[in-house]
């Protein structure tokens, strides 16, 4: 899922080479912090965050088979 997350953003930027996934574990879900160059975090973000939301729905259509939350943050 690691992968996923950072295959799409790295898609989406301008500096792809500065794009890193980093995962926390809590009892209850999985928490992704994507981080990305400052002039990149609107890309990823995008017009009232449609595509912060549509990388959301990615990874939790990615995950239909766990029962585990799926929470990605944006640095």
């Amino acid at each position: 899922m690691e992968e996923l997350v950072k295959f799409l953003a790295q898609s989406l930027v301008e500096e792809p080479d500065k794009v890193h996934v980093y995962v926390k574990e809590t009892r209850n879900a999985d928490i992704y912090k994507l981080q990305v160059a400052s002039d990149d975090v609107g890309r990823v973000i995008g017009k009232h965050g449609r595509v912060a939301n549509a990388l959301r729905t990615v990874l939790r259509a990615a995950n239909f088979d766990d029962d585990r939350n799926i929470i990605l943050e944006i640095d």
